[in-house]
This record gives structure tokens, C-alpha cells and sequence, in this order.
């Protein structure tokens, strides 16, 4: 009669390696519950299936890249009164990234607009889909050096796998022409094709601050606002109140 090391290593061979290392735990939970043959084969299945799914989201979780985590059930409505926690919500269907739409948040710094992007991200990874985090900065950095490399396409082809690229703080640095034109190929790439979520502190219409040439802003801007989902945040910075607070 074959032991449970046995029957493990056989289901380890076939790769199931949530079935063979939780095995004891699931045979005794079907004797238990004096589960028929057909209730503890389907045990097996829904067993491998979670432990899989559980092991994806954790892998995803960390090539997405964030700097930190920030869940949208932290966030605070109740200051952040320009976005209404419904509006969020509606996203979270995740319908925009079907349609490769894109997402917008504008305001000053501190107000929300990182964390909001994240704890988006976070629910579409738990959902299934694959993101990138990457500030506006470190990802103009990444296609400079691609670029420099020859391999500028191949690092945006990377980036194409993703699901949903998230574009943080653009506009708060000036972009140098090359910069500018690293930009507009990956966002071209994007175009209908894959979701951006972008957080900024200039609205369109100063897009050329930090683009320098207009010429270059305007179909940049065309692109990301032709499917997107806008949403203007306003208000005090997070950030400086709890500084004051502690303060006083």
C-alpha cells in the first residue's frame, strides 16, 4: 500500500505542489467530513486552484514595483472632497482595462493622487490583471537607457505585457527632447492597446511646461485623454496637515 510521502511526490512530479504539501491536511479534512470520492476530488482541484491563484497575486504584487502599499479603503474621502468614493468605485469593474482606457488623477502634490493610483492597481492585480508602477522620472530613466542601448523597443514591448502601466508624478520635472521623444513612442505603443493610470499636477493645458515643445504635448495629450477617465483632486496636502498636526 502506498504511503502519503509517496502519493505526494507523484502529484509533485505532475507539479501540483499545493495538493502534495497540503495532502495530510486534505485527507483528513475529507474523512472528517466523510467527503464522497467525486467531493474530494473536486477538494483537490479548488485547493490547487486558490494556492495558485494566492502565489500569482504575491508574484504580481512584486513586479508591479510599488514603492509602498496603499489600499483605496485607506483612503479618506471625507477630506479629499472633490472625488467621491463612488466614482472610484465604478472603476473597480475594471472595465477600462478591457476598453484600454486610461485613468487620470490631476491636483497639487499631497492630495492623494500616488495613493489612489496604487490602491487601484492593487485591486486589478487581485483581480487578475498585471501592472507596472513606475514614477514619471525613474520610467523616462529606464527608456533613456534603453534608448542608449539600441534595445528602446524592446523595453517597451516589455512594458506592452502589463496589463495596466501606472505613470506617477509627470509634469513635476521638466523632460529633456530625447526624453520627450522616448515618451511619446511608449505612449504611442499604449495607445488602445493597453491601460495607463497617470497622476499629475498640471492639467492638459500646461502640458507644454514640461514638454517644452507643444507640438510634442499635443498628440501626447490626444492619446491619453481620447478613452480616459478624468478626475480633478483638490485641497490641502495630506502630507503638510499631518506634518502641521504633529507640530502643534
Amino acid at each position: 500500500m502506498p504511503s502519503i510521502d509517496q502519493i505526494a511526490r507523484q502529484y509533485r512530479s505532475l507539479c501540483l505542489t499545493a495538493i502534495a504539501e497540503h495532502l495530510p491536511t486534505l485527507l483528513s479534512q475529507a474523512e472528517t467530513h466523510e467527503s464522497s470520492y467525486l467531493q474530494f476530488a473536486e477538494s483537490l482541484v479548488e485547493h490547487e486552484q486558490r494556492q495558485r491563484n494566492t502565489k500569482r497575486i504575491e508574484q504580481n504584487r512584486k513586479r508591479a514595483g510599488f514603492p509602498l502599499l496603499k489600499s483605496l479603503e485607506e483612503f479618506n474621502y471625507r477630506f479629499q472632497t472633490t472625488i467621491r468614493k463612488r466614482e472610484v468605485n465604478s472603476l473597480l469593474d475594471f472595465g477600462f482595462i478591457d476598453n484600454r482606457d486610461n485613468v487620470v488623477f490631476i491636483g497639487p502634490p499631497g492630495v492623494g493622487k500616488t495613493h489612489l493610483a496604487i490602491g487601484i492597481g492593487l485591486k486589478a492585480i487581485d483581480a487578475g490583471y498585471k501592472v507596472s508602477f513606475n514614477t514619471a522620472l525613474g520610467l523616462m530613466e529606464t527608456l533613456e537607457l534603453a534608448e542608449l542601448k539600441g534595445e528602446l523597443k524592446k523595453k517597451i514591448n516589455q512594458l506592452l505585457k502589463f496589463d495596466v502601466l501606472i505613470i506617477d508624478e509627470l509634469g513635476y520635472l521638466p523632460m529633456n527632447k530625447q526624453g520627450i521623444h522616448n515618451l511619446f513612442q511608449l505612449i504611442n505603443a499604449l495607445y488602445e492597446y493597453r491601460s495607463v493610470i497617470l497622476t499629475t499636477n498640471k492639467e492638459f493645458t500646461n502640458w507644454g511646461e514640461f514638454f517644452i515643445d507643444d507640438n510634442v504635448a499635443v498628440p501626447i495629450v490626444d492619446r491619453i485623454i481620447h478613452h480616459s477617465h478624468i478626475f480633478m483632486l483638490g485641497g490641502e496636502s495630506y502630507r503638510l496637515k499631518s506634518k502641521l498636526n504633529q507640530a502643534s
